[in-house]
């Protein structure tokens, strides 16, 4: 079976041809990948993605789910989750068809929960953000190991790369603007987890915290998303965004906090750190995009300056140069 040559697609696996009927994208071996549309007006794909992402369970879930885990017995001893929450994340990630669920025993019935393509192609968001939070986030309850690159053996760090030219980018080469179906409102998130029950704010894993502060907030990402692309001003910020002030002075000050925006006679601007969540952003907003599609078109348009392309994100090995896979990727 042909493997797509898309770093992007699930892990560099071989893709499936789709069900008749059923909607589909297609990967550049010429195999169709199932994906959702969207209806004309609806939530944006920015917007599903963050109902579903904006949840640190279901990160920490399919990070497990990528790295082998597949009965329920091996998602409670790899993770600090309760049964009650561990059920209700499971359900979600079957519903919105990141796991498949598959009965591997009759008697009596016994599931495993196995990574849908739509699941498997999550590798670059989870391999970003494990890359932003050991590279600058320090205070983890145990600290994350390097990751190898199997390919050349070593150990690397992801670098964001322009999937059409291959050159590394950063925000300085890239022009960003709202396209067909764009726009905060059609951003703000479906509710699939982030609406929390009292048992689940009272085991939250916190292994991924200053990440959930921008995933996990629509006002932070959306603060982030306006600071990339040249907003500074609390008023245009306001403005741009739509956001009651109360939140917006809340989300700004928490970021400030965190050393991911640095304030200086009353602009807003990015720290390192915060140019660094950058891969984070893209590869959230690649896998949305392919994942969800919006009959009117896509809900972000990205250019890249130095080749003249549409931009979409891939990551490539600090070490080799060489464009990433997931099955590629170890944790040291």
């Amino acid at each position: 079976m042909a493997r797509c040559a898309n770093s992007l697609c699930p892990n560099g696996s071989p893709a499936v041809p789709i069900a008749p009927g059923r909607p589909a994208t297609n990967c550049d071996a010429g195999w169709a990948l199932t994906s959702t549309p969207l209806a004309p007006g609806d939530t944006n794909a920015v917007g599903r993605m963050l109902g579903l992402l904006g949840d640190e369970w279901t990160l920490l879930i399919m990070q497990q789910a990528l790295l082998g885990a597949r009965r329920y017995g091996d998602f409670i001893e790899r993770l600090p989750i309760s049964h009650s929450v561990l059920t209700r994340r499971l359900v979600v990630a079957v519903q919105q068809d990141l796991l498949t669920r598959r009965q591997y025993q009759a008697g009596p019935p016994r599931f495993e929960y196995v990574p849908t393509e739509r699941g498997l192609a999550l590798w670059p968001v989870l391999v970003s953000i494990w890359q932003w939070e050991r590279q600058w986030v320090p205070d983890h309850a145990e600290a994350l190991p390097a990751m190898r690159h199997g390919t050349c053996g070593q150990t690397f760090a992801p670098v964001l790369t322009c999937r059409g030219c291959g050159d590394r980018t950063d925000e300085k080469h890239l022009v960003a603007q709202w396209g067909p179906s764009g726009s905060w409102p059609r951003s703000m998130p479906v509710g699939t987890t982030r609406r929390r029950s009292h048992s689940d704010r009272g085991s939250q894993p916190d292994l991924f915290p200053q990440t959930m502060g921008i995933l996990g907030n629509r006002w932070a990402f959306a603060i982030m998303v306006a600071a990339f692309v040249g907003t500074t001003r609390f008023s245009d910020f306001t403005g741009q965004l739509g956001a009651p002030p109360g939140s917006l002075a809340d989300r700004l000050q928490l970021l400030v906090g965190n050393a991911v925006l640095d304030t200086d006679g009353g602009a807003y601007r990015l720290t390192e750190k915060g140019r660094a969540v950058l891969p984070v952003i893209l590869t959230a907003l690649a896998w949305a995009q392919r994942w969800y599609v919006a009959a009117e078109g896509p809900a972000v348009e990205l250019t890249h300056t130095a080749c003249g392309t549409a931009f979409v994100a891939a990551l490539a090995c600090d070490q080799c140069n060489a464009t990433l896979r997931g099955n590629h990727v170890k944790k040291d």
